[in-house]
């Protein structure tokens, strides 16, 4: 069943056409890793699908109903969130505040504080702490566990190992992966090449705003995919950049 529909969707920033007519669905409980260059639009299209920014012209469709108009606060409550780029918590709330903050406006479900706990076990002792003085892994667990706290239907997480050390980043992926296998729907954007194939079901490749190749991650070759990234040919020269 189809979750999320982008029809011929246009985000401007300004003058600048950030998202150019992207047309891109969204299966529940798929995993889709949105991968592209730096300004390729990546963040722009999840602000646009969660709320934050309007787009230009198309539209977007939840769940069979037309959300094009609808505001941020209105998708958290329909089952949409998103974990921005940075994590923008409140650094002078503990952990747990912060988790809290985000069960007002969610839906009923399983999502609590102690479920968040259990997914994110780096998180366990840190309850008490306050957001601001805890490490670059334990602020990305209590984005993503703010945003379950939502008890969301679709997930979007935006550059989820940027600025991460391997070994955090290997420990998210880790809970990441047990959300997957529990049936989460992400819409994953992830600038590591490798890591986003190892939990994707399926993948869009951006460039300059438009989606230029999608299909089943199992089916697409590395060259096609890094042919994509960069709109180029990809012959496998030796020295040649790859994502």
């Amino acid at each position: 069943m189809t979750l999320l529909a982008l029809e011929q969707l246009d985000v401007r920033h300004g003058l600048l056409r950030a998202a150019r007519d992207v047309t891109l669905d969204v299966a529940e409980g798929e995993t889709l890793a949105l991968i592209g260059a730096n300004g390729a639009g990546k963040s722009t299209l999840l602000r646009a699908i969660a709320g934050a920014h309007k787009p230009a012209g198309g539209r977007v469709v939840f769940d069979g109903v037309d959300i094009t108009s609808v505001p941020a606060y209105r998708r958290v409550r329909l089952g949409i969130a998103l974990v921005p780029e940075g994590r923008r918590l409140f650094g002078a709330l503990t952990m747990e505040e912060n988790l809290l903050v985000a069960r007002r406006d969610g839906r009923r479900g399983p999502w609590n504080v102690e479920s968040v706990l259990e997914a994110f076990p780096l998180l366990a002792a840190r309850r008490k702490t306050r957001a601001a003085n805890l490490s670059g892994g334990e602020q990305q667990a209590t984005a993503i566990g703010r945003a379950l706290m939502t008890n969301p239907r679709l997930l979007l997480l935006d550059e989820v190992s940027l600025g991460l050390a391997p070994v955090v980043v290997e420990s998210v992926y880790r809970s990441l992966r047990e959300l997957i296998e529990h049936g989460a729907t992400i819409v994953l954007v992830e600038q590591d090449l490798n890591r986003a194939l190892s939990v994707a079901t399926r993948v869009a490749c951006m460039l300059e705003g438009r989606i230029v190749l999608q299909g089943r991650a199992d089916e697409l070759t590395r060259d096609q995919i890094v042919e994509a990234y960069f709109g180029l040919r990809h012959h496998g020269r030796p020295g040649e950049p790859s994502p």
